[in-house]
């Protein structure tokens, strides 16, 4: 009979009596045991077997070793012995002998050996005990029988005397196994790090022939085991529970909670340590060991205050963990968005969030910590733009945190991102150097490279100016491309430490000599430099003519204000170099005054003509006119008088200031320049237009003029006189070489001309006139002449002329009463106010002829035959003398129509003119006379 150093005795004879006196309370025992076999603790052997280790090592931390030895699982620890306690609460279902604060020493989860074992042991220095199915039946045959053989293993225990512990162990649990040992050990060893790390009562333990050390190092846990080492960052609070979670208890539970993140790799499917493992899932990236109230099974948070209370306290307690890391590394423990993997989960998960919200932990570009809540961060990757915004933007986050990595944790924070909009909002109005301006577009430039809704954003960053000022927008902001000199107030200029290429893309522009000189600012000032020259007259002609000497001249630079010689400010489109050869040829009283001399001597002739200075006649160019705005003498009447708008205007301008008796001059000055000349010579140009009109040689105006070889127009215009100017000059400015009506000044001048009766003109001058004026005549509007030019040659009162329109009425009409021209004798009369002369005259045939048909006329056939003319089929009536009585008296005439039938007499030239009007050949009368005389090839062909 062994020792009962445990009095195990009276603990069996306890239990069976109560089985005896009671079948039921077998039944219960039986049924409970069964229930933590199969369902609390069917899979936590290791874990109970650790539990019980760390509790009795006490406060030195201890040594659990799991060993298989003759088909036994051992498992050896140090520390406290068994005592009598402990070996009734192995005895119990319902009791345990574990102290408030340990985790579990042989109490109700010692039934988790049922799952590999029958008969288990416990052998310690203080003693030993066994378990035994067999015996237990034995014991109690007939309650066995009754369950099938089926008894509790744990109620009733025996003493032993095994005392062979491992050396250095003070107590080792054998469990003979009644499963394969290697699956069960390979089992043990993945637990072994996490049972290590939740239980700080242990220090190593060793599952065969492999060990795992745990050491502290401050805060971070160190697990070293056959694959290598882990390191935890761990933070450990805790205290008494308040006495309003446990009214009535004199001495308050402690609670205590540990926060654990591995360092080395992510935490993946992890779940509550309470301080063991349970079955509640969590997402979290650090681990959650508390001492939490748990189901009877270990495997379940037992909701109450208490739970919620050190729930509450851990989350609490989190930023600590947190903020023990390295700033970069600190999101990686941020809860991310997701679904709560358990109720217990989803608590954590918003209680950790809005504990970090509220918390100073996240990094500032200052180097200061800040909370979420009153963080931005730059919604872009730019270490240098962050930096260059700290002290812009309160709560900037550390560039680190701008990197994509960092995105969800901070939103989960809900951080907000500062995008480029509100970075060029928070810039506005913010001082700073030029060098940090331009720092801080260079940092801005990788983002408008890639992101065109960034790059409209920034068109709202503000430019230093070179004067000092700040304004809003890069758009008009010149940046200088070269060493200018710009005295100017007020101009756009970027200040040159700022200019940066990304001002370019944002609006501003390169601002070369051409560019400058074509800015808002200098034209504006331009435009308004006479309202006050005394005042930055000066600066702006150097910095305008210094530009102009490398860019060239504008037109609107004639409204520069310069001086003259009185030391009136005058535009400088208004001034003439002093010798200038212009002077010499305008009016005296011409609004031209002279450039100071201390200007022109100054700056070179160039730049002065440049800006419009004079130093002889003015060219304007337009390539895309639309209205006559070119402040050019007459413009709209040369406008107006054309068919079409002008597609060009070159026009040379001041036309109207030259000095009538100064016209030779000027236009010898214009012929020796190519440009003038250029404008003088333009194809319908205005400046030859107005010439011909408007500048004079002797009092008259040059189109009034015919040059001596244009013999054609001899008695119409008189030969200009001799002025010293080559003939294409006087031609090129409108002295006439020929025969020309352009428009209605035209058609009132020969109007008057042929009315002159001091002119002596040629029959054949007399009908191009007419025929000129008959081409335009539908298309002026002119008061009808006094006197018109009859076929005598004779300038005659207009009121007895009539206009010939049917040739056969010349033979009853005087020659001094008609106006002629070949065709359109409509138009004619309209244009003169005339009357057609078949309106006015009448006739009839005095006598009688022969009425014949032209093919019984032999020379009339042989004619028609010859020229290829068909012969008409109407007749003709032939008279030997033909007489045509109008006006009360007789004529006789060689041809008349009357009611659409000709008359002619028997002459070739009565014939042929009968024969022309029949067949519409008029013009072909003479060839017919020629002909029906002598109908012979010699004479159509001599």
């Amino acid at each position: 009979m062994s020792r009962d150093p445990f009095g195990t005795e009276a603990l069996r004879e306890s239990v069976l009596a109560a089985w005896r006196g009671s079948p039921t309370r077998f039944r219960e025992d039986a049924n409970a045991e069964e229930d933590l076999r199969l369902g609390g603790y069917r899979d936590r052997l290791l874990v109970e077997l650790a539990q019980n280790a760390s509790d009795a090592a006490g406060d030195t931390p201890g040594v659990l070793r799991l060993s298989v030895v003759d088909g036994e699982l051992r498992a050896a620890n140090t520390g406290a012995p068994l005592t009598a306690s402990g070996v009734a609460a192995l005895a119990s279902l319902r009791a345990s002998a574990k102290s408030a604060d340990t985790v579990g020493q042989f109490g109700v989860g010692f039934a988790a050996v049922l799952a590999v074992t029958d008969a288990p042991r416990v052998v310690s220095t203080s003693g030993g005990v066994l378990f035994s199915a067999s015996r237990t039946r034995q014991a109690v045959p007939e309650l066995a029988s009754a369950r099938g053989g089926d008894v509790p293993v744990l109620r009733l225990v025996w003493p032993t005397d095994e005392a062979d512990l491992p050396t250095g162990f003070d107590t080792e649990v054998r469990l003979p196994l009644k499963v394969d040992a290697a699956p069960l050990l390979a089992e043990f060893a993945e637990q072994v790090p996490d049972l290590l790390l939740a239980l700080p009562g242990l220090r190593r333990v060793e599952v065969g022939a492999d060990a795992w050390e745990r050491t502290d190092d401050d805060d971070v846990v160190v697990l070293t085991g056959p694959a290598g080492s882990a390191r935890w960052r761990v933070h450990r609070v805790g205290g008494e529970l308040p006495s309003t979670l446990v009214q009535g208890v004199e001495s308050r539970p402690q609670w205590t909670v540990c926060w654990a993140w591995p360092m080395d790799e992510p935490l993946t499917g992890d779940v509550l340590h309470a301080p063991t493992p349970t079955d509640e899932k969590m997402s979290l990236p650090a681990r959650l060991i508390a001492t939490l109230p748990v189901e009877p099974s270990r495997r379940r948070i037992l909701a109450g205050t208490a739970a919620t209370y050190v729930l509450d306290q851990a989350a609490r307690a989190y930023p600590d963990l947190v903020a023990a890391l390295p700033a970069i590394e600190r999101t990686s423990l941020v809860p991310l968005p997701g679904f709560p993997l358990s109720e217990v989960d989803g608590v954590l998960r918003e209680g950790i969030l809005s504990a970090l919200r509220k918390a100073s932990w996240l990094p500032l570009a200052s180097g200061d910590w800040t909370a979420p809540t009153t963080a931005k961060v730059l919604d872009a990757p730019s270490e240098d733009l962050v930096e260059l915004l700290e002290d812009v933007v309160p709560g900037l986050l550390d560039a680190e945190l701008t990197h994509p990595e960092h995105a969800k944790a901070l939103a989960a924070l809900e951080v907000p991102r500062m995008p480029v909009s509100e970075v060029v909002e928070a810039l506005a109005g913010v001082g700073g150097d030029p060098e940090w301006w331009h720092q801080v577009y260079e940092a801005l430039s990788p983002l408008a490279d890639v992101d065109s809704t960034a790059r409209e954003d920034m068109g709202g960053l503000p430019v230093p100016l070179a004067d000092g000022r700040l304004v809003s927008s890069p758009r008009g902001v010149l940046i200088l491309s070269s060493d200018i000199h710009v005295e100017l107030s007020g101009m756009r200029i970027a200040h040159p430490e700022a200019a940066h290429p990304l001002l370019l893309r944002l609006g501003a522009t390169e601002a070369g000599p051409s560019e400058l000189l074509d800015s808002d600012a200098v034209r504006e000032a331009v435009h308004r430099s006479l309202d006050d020259p005394a005042m930055d007259g000066p600066d702006l002609v150097r910095t305008v003519l210094s530009l102009v000497g490398q860019a060239g001249g504008r037109p609107w630079l004639g409204e520069l204000a310069l001086p003259d010689t009185s030391g009136e400010w005058r535009r400088a489109d208004e001034l003439a170099l002093p010798d200038s050869a212009l002077l010499s040829v305008l009016e005296p009283d011409a609004p031209i005054s002279v450039l100071h001399e201390s200007v022109a001597t100054e700056w070179p002739r160039s730049v002065l003509t440049a800006v419009g200075v004079m130093d002889g006649f003015t060219v304007v160019e337009d390539d895309t006119p639309t209205e006559p705005d070119h402040d050019l003498a007459d413009e709209g009447y040369w406008w107006d008088g054309a068919d079409e708008p002008p597609t060009r205007v070159l026009g040379i301008r001041d036309l109207d200031l030259v000095a009538r008796d100064k016209w030779p001059d000027a236009l010898r000055m214009m012929a020796a320049d190519p440009t003038t000349w250029r404008a003088v010579t333009e194809p319908d140009g205005y400046t030859a237009w107005w010439l011909a009109r408007y500048a004079t040689i002797q009092g008259a105006p040059l189109n009034s003029w015919r040059l001596p070889g244009a013999t054609g127009l001899d008695g119409l215009y008189d030969v200009v006189p001799d002025v010293d100017l080559p003939p294409h000059v006087l031609a090129a400015a409108g002295v006439r070489t020929s025969l020309a009506v352009l428009d209605e000044d035209d058609v009132t001048d020969l109007l008057a001309r042929l009315g002159d009766p001091k002119r002596t003109l040629s029959d054949a001058l007399v009908l191009r006139v007419h025929a000129a004026l008959a081409e335009v005549a539908d298309s002026v509007s002119v008061e009808p002449p006094d006197r018109v030019r009859a076929l005598t040659g004779e300038a005659v009162p207009a009121d007895d002329v009539v206009v010939l329109d049917l040739p056969w009425l010349l033979g009853v009409l005087p020659g001094s009463q008609v106006l002629a021209a070949e065709g359109s004798a409509e138009v004619l009369a309209e244009l003169l106010a005339l009357p057609l002369a078949s309106e006015e005259i009448t006739g009839e045939v005095a006598d009688e002829g022969d009425e014949v048909v032209w093919a019984e006329l032999g020379a009339v056939r042989l004619a028609c035959d010859l020229l290829g003319v068909d012969l008409p089929t109407t007749p003709v009536i032939v008279h030997d003398n033909l007489t045509v009585t109008s006006e009360g008296e007789d004529h006789e005439v060689s041809w008349w129509v009357a009611d659409g039938i000709p008359h002619a007499s028997d002459t070739p030239e009565g014939l042929a003119r009968a024969l022309a009007w029949a067949t519409n050949r008029w013009p072909d009368r003479h060839t017919f006379a020629a002909l029906i005389t002598d109908p012979t090839p010699t004479v159509l062909l001599g």
